[in-house]
């Protein structure tokens, strides 16, 4: 068998997954999960990297110690976020997160200086205050110190990469997340980033996902006892690799990444960037082969981990058997919430958000755990159907179903609230979607496997699905009229 090895970091654990392909059935063996729960450190919402480099090290020495003929070597994780390294290429402090407050008010600055049509004509990026754009522009104007002497800028993953090889450079599905990359001219958007301010010195050669780079440096090797592996660039952006892992039933049909956030799109050849899309805040991010993927953000399972958080910070006993059946017994439309609402997308007192936005808007409040997690399940849901009939708006034509990967598919409840509110079949799997999507672009970037349809042939041979059919939707139908009412359309 041939064994490659995908570290997959999410917003709050990470895993290495072994994968074990025969040639015809990809198998999965988790080695090692860890926690990357970020830390609030002076005010400042930073990420761990020192510890999460430390986890990746330990993976592959676990991972190792079993098999020693690993083939290759990937790592994916969320978008945007990055590290500064100086010209001797040490790391100048710990990688801010995604959801710190420093970028407030960087839309508004950026589009100060240049039109929103502007921004997103030369990028296709939807607005979002947490784009690496917003970040540089944050640092640029609070006079970051770090910002003044940093010589290279890499993503997360990249930066992964670099600890691994020492080599330094920006991988296309990551890049595209940044709002900085220019799909059209497939570079950094350098007039753009002058015009903004944005220091573009920092920027390096921006890579095809697939790329292979050098193995594993020797210090690393000697440091772990481990023989030089081959690293590749995958699908770096861990949409991109979840993307890649969806088995379409149909054509034409849109797929949803399910996790901490709700990616939910349809994969395209060219990026799709007219006024439409901009009104409709649409992004269109990279895939491997230099795709596109035509999406909607959306808040996902941020919410309901925030609430389990607050919960067992309480001291509950929180078990999800009976928090679904719960959510199951607890009446349904009893509030209907915007998951996209801004009050929800930063963490702490997330029950206590969902209550006070139900009273705010006139609704009644939930109380009990199974009521305000059935409100946030019915809200996603309804919240999936407004955005595939965005969607529909901008590409034209009608989508027959839709493709739920990811640890959200675990969520019975959610894959069948979600069919019931789209009125369309729900297929939900692969589960472990963005580490197989990371294991099939090492496949393909090392030969094993010829392209991206075999590869997904692979996915259908090798992964259980389920399907989910609608009912009950003169009452979503319903509920769906009452969201747009609550956001004045």
């Amino acid at each position: 068998m041939k064994k490659y090895l995908a570290f997959d970091y999410g917003a709050s654990s990470g895993r290495s997954i072994l994968g074990l392909f025969d040639g015809e059935k990809l198998m999965l063996e988790e080695t090692h999960r860890f926690g990357s729960d970020p830390v609030m450190v002076n005010g400042t919402f930073t990420w761990d990297f020192l510890r999460l480099v430390f986890e990746m090290k330990k993976g592959l020495q676990k991972t190792y110690t079993l098999h020693k003929d690993i083939a290759g070597v990937g790592v994916d994780t969320w978008g945007v976020d990055f590290g500064l390294l100086d010209k001797k290429g040490v790391l100048l402090g710990n990688p801010v997160h995604y959801r710190d407050t420093r970028t407030d008010g960087m839309i508004e600055k950026a589009c100060s200086i240049l039109s929103s049509k502007e921004i997103f004509d030369t990028t296709g990026i939807a607005f979002q205050k947490f784009n690496t754009l917003y970040q540089l522009m944050a640092m640029t104007e609070q006079k970051s110190s770090i910002l003044e002497i940093a010589d290279t800028m890499l993503f997360m993953p990249d930066l992964f990469n670099y600890v691994l090889t020492g080599e330094k450079y920006c991988e296309f599905t990551i890049t595209s997340t940044s709002q900085m990359y220019d799909p059209i001219k497939k570079d950094w958007a350098f007039d753009m980033l002058n015009k903004l301010g944005v220091k573009t010195d920092i920027l390096p050669k921006v890579i095809p996902a697939g790329t292979k780079l050098s193995g594993i440096k020797a210090d690393v090797c000697d440091e772990l006892g481990i023989h030089s592996i081959p690293v590749i660039a995958v699908a770096e952006h861990d949409t991109g690799s979840a993307a890649l892992s969806v088995p379409y039933a149909e054509k034409g049909s849109a797929f949803l990444s399910s996790g901490t956030w709700s990616l939910l799109g349809i994969e395209l050849d060219k990026p799709i960037i007219n006024d439409k899309t901009r009104e409709l805040n649409y992004t269109n991010e990279g895939c491997i082969n230099n795709g596109f993927r035509l999406l909607k953000n959306i808040m996902g399972l941020w919410i309901q981990n925030e609430c389990i958080r607050n919960w067992e910070a309480k001291g509950e006993k929180i078990s999800f058997k009976e928090l679904d059946q719960s959510v199951i017994d607890a009446k349904p439309f009893l509030a209907i919430i915007d998951v996209d609402d801004p009050s929800f997308f930063e963490p702490y007192k997330m029950p206590e958000k969902i209550q006070e936005f139900c009273r705010k808007t006139g609704q009644a409040v939930p109380q009990t755990h199974g009521e305000i997690m059935r409100v946030v399940m019915e809200g996603l849901a309804l919240k999936y159907r407004q955005a595939i009939e965005g969607l529909e708006e901008i590409v034209g034509f009608k989508i027959p179903s839709l493709n739920i990967v990811g640890g959200g598919t675990k969520n019975k409840v959610l894959s069948e609230f979600t069919a019931n509110a789209i009125n369309r079949p729900v297929i939900a799997g692969p589960i472990e979607a963005t580490a197989i999507g990371n294991l099939s672009a090492q496949m393909i970037s090392l030969g094993d496997v010829k392209n991206v349809d075999e590869a997904k042939n692979v996915i259908r041979n090798s992964f259980p699905l389920e399907y989910y059919t609608p009912s009950d939707t003169e009452a979503w139908d319903a509920a769906y009229e009452k969201l747009m009412r609550l956001q004045g359309k």
